[in-house]
């Protein structure tokens, strides 16, 4: 079994978490649409995380819709007492599975009712922000949708909030209306615009959330990766993850499977300790990009 304890731990909300935590979102069918094509399967990785010591979970009713949480749910319920889960709302999927934004007052104040029933939980311990100006982080103003979703903490529905998707400019707005306790964007080895936002975050103790840690690699770049991998006789995704374990303390990771062994992979990068000439190799990696 990895020993996901050498990855460390960081404090999220009101908690200290294990810096390796598990994202829930390809528990849900082809393209986070519809059901998975074995249910059982993906309430069996659920349980191994868990098992394994995994203490963040993180997911949303929009994946799905309703899947993950619902089998989140079936899974571990009633929840370990340790167990973090984190949500997302800000966004609704159409019959097609399109993306689309859900910033009314109304649509996110549904979106934590539906959080709410579907985990079977009667506060939601952190929900993140999902801003959807545009598919990437693109400035505009948070205070509206903030502030709503501030209103539902002050009434006790949401412990945290958090933020994802979003520009820098719009984490320190956020701040002004209320604490923010981590930001979930797209980081990875190639794609390294958040380094400032992340030393940043990391002097205030914010955690800072990564996904996608393969996402967006060149053949180049990828082929730089693999070649790393092997001659430590790891995985390309244990290397990529490893890399953000060392890369700052605040960072905490979310990878996503539905497979058990791929599960038992990415919780063994925990263990995986690069060496300072391989993080130099990596890194330039990330400057090629």
């Amino acid at each position: 079994m990895p020993n996901i304890d050498k990855a460390g731990t960081f404090k999220l909300g009101s908690h200290t978490v294990k810096r390796l935590g598990y994202g829930a979102m390809q528990l849900a069918g082809p393209g986070v649409f519809g059901p998975p094509k074995d249910r059982d399967a993906a309430i069996a990785v659920l349980r191994r995380a868990v098992e394994a010591g995994v203490d963040h979970i993180d997911t949303s009713d929009f994946y799905g819709p309703h899947v993950t949480n619902e089998i989140l749910r079936e899974a571990l319920h009633p929840y370990p007492e340790d167990l973090v889960i984190v949500t997302k709302i800000g966004a609704r999927r159409d019959d097609k599975g399109n993306w689309l934004p859900a910033f009314s007052p109304e649509e996110l104040r549904q979106a934590v009712h539906d959080n709410l029933e579907h985990l079977g939980l009667e506060r939601l311990e952190v929900v993140n922000l999902r801003l959807m100006f545009a598919e990437g982080p693109a400035e505009g103003s948070v205070e509206p949708a903030l502030t709503v979703l501030a209103k539902m903490q002050e009434e006790g529905l949401v412990r945290h909030i958090g933020l994802s998707n979003a520009t820098p400019t719009q984490v320190a707005e956020a701040r002004k209306i209320a604490e923010i306790v981590c930001v979930q964007n797209l980081y990875n080895l190639a794609h390294r615009s958040d380094d400032k936002l992340i030393d940043e975050l990391a002097k205030d103790g914010i955690p800072y959330v990564p996904f996608f840690p393969l996402g967006g690699f060149t053949p180049l770049q990828s082929s730089s990766l693999s070649a790393v991998a092997e001659r430590l006789g790891a995985t390309p995704m244990q290397v990529a993850l490893a890399w953000l374990l060392q890369r700052s303390p605040n960072i905490l990771l979310i990878p996503g499977t539905s497979s058990l062994d791929h599960l038992e992979q990415n919780l063994a990068a925990a263990e995986l300790d690069l060496p300072q000439g391989v993080l130099q190799e990596l890194e330039d990696i990330g400057e090629a990009g």
